[in-house]
């Protein structure tokens, strides 16, 4: 185990050895183990887009098994799915890479300002797939926020008893929200901090914007001149936000975007002191080689390979 991880896991004093091991797992495992960054690949968006929009672009990703035969090629220290996904090649690729169940999902067949989500997964089916971690989304901002906020202290509660680490999506969305709150940085930084108070290990957050959506927290961003200039500077405060930088905190890839975007965002959570990024349909949406170079290049980002 390298230093960084080790200083990385004193964050978490408290949490059980299994938990630990699990985290340390997570950190050491692919391209950039041991360097304290991640690059997950998560794949729920079938689940949660619909098969078409997810892999026709890509038909190869209709297979369960071309997301673990990339996440392994392509060196990522994790990869994140659905129980159905994850079953269908669990024991195949058995111990060659990290898995983290996403134990809830919701539909896009009802449109609604106010998401909610199924359970659709379990601990204990978790600890059958031989995962080092369970995940779980929250939207916080939804009407249906505490009712999630409830069912993840349970699920992290029997998570912990069985020394898997906690993953935690936090996207903020709901009724009370501008499309462009859900990604405004008092948001997003407060999302964080909601996930690391209900016991995540890892959190999973949006790449903020400069926008702020709240009227009193715009007063007090302006009144202690909190720095959220550039990129960096908001990656940084959301950092801050998880227990001053004690928690691992990584950044969703959002839509298929132009690569440039993304190697930019990359530099930014870098450079802001975050931990790294979740990559879904900006890579498995790609021909092997083509995604295998890109996220090739992100992990050099990381890495301090690229500038």
């Amino acid at each position: 185990m390298t230093p960084r991880v080790k200083e990385i896991l004193r964050n978490y004093d408290g949490n059980p050895p299994g938990v630990l091991s699990n985290l340390a797992r997570l950190m050491m495992n692919g391209v950039l183990g041991g360097t304290g960054r991640l690059v997950i690949l998560p794949v729920d968006q079938g689940f949660e887009h619909g098969p078409a929009r997810s892999f026709a672009v890509n038909p190869s990703g209709y297979d369960p098994h071309s997301h673990f035969q990339l996440g392994i090629e392509a060196g990522c220290n994790a990869y994140a799915a659905p129980l159905g996904f994850l079953e269908a090649g669990a024991a195949e690729f058995a111990g060659q890479i990290p898995l983290i169940l996403k134990l809830n999902n919701n539909d896009s067949l009802l449109d609604t300002k106010d998401p909610n989500s199924a359970i659709t997964g379990s601990v204990r089916e978790a600890l059958r797939l031989g995962c080092c971690a369970v995940g779980y989304t929250i939207y916080p901002g939804s009407a249906h926020s505490q009712s999630m906020y409830q069912h993840l202290r349970e699920i992290t509660e029997e998570a912990k008893s069985y020394g898997l680490a906690v993953v935690v999506w936090s996207y903020p969305r709901g009724a009370g929200l501008s499309k462009e709150g859900e990604t405004a940085i008092d948001v997003v930084a407060y999302a964080a901090q909601i996930a690391a108070q209900l016991g995540a290990h890892v959190i999973k957050v949006k790449v903020p914007s400069a926008h702020l959506e709240q009227a009193a927290a715009k007063k007090v961003y302006e009144a202690e001149k909190i720095k959220i200039g550039t990129p960096a500077d908001r990656i940084r405060h959301v950092v801050q936000s998880t227990f001053d930088g004690r928690r691992i905190v990584i950044f969703s890839g959002g839509a298929k975007g132009e690569d440039q975007r993304m190697f930019d965002e990359a530099r930014a959570i870098r450079d802001g002191g975050g931990f790294g990024s979740i990559i879904g349909r900006n890579s498995f949406q790609r021909q092997k080689p083509e995604a295998l170079k890109f996220l090739s290049t992100v992990m050099k980002i990381y890495s301090g390979e690229l500038a």
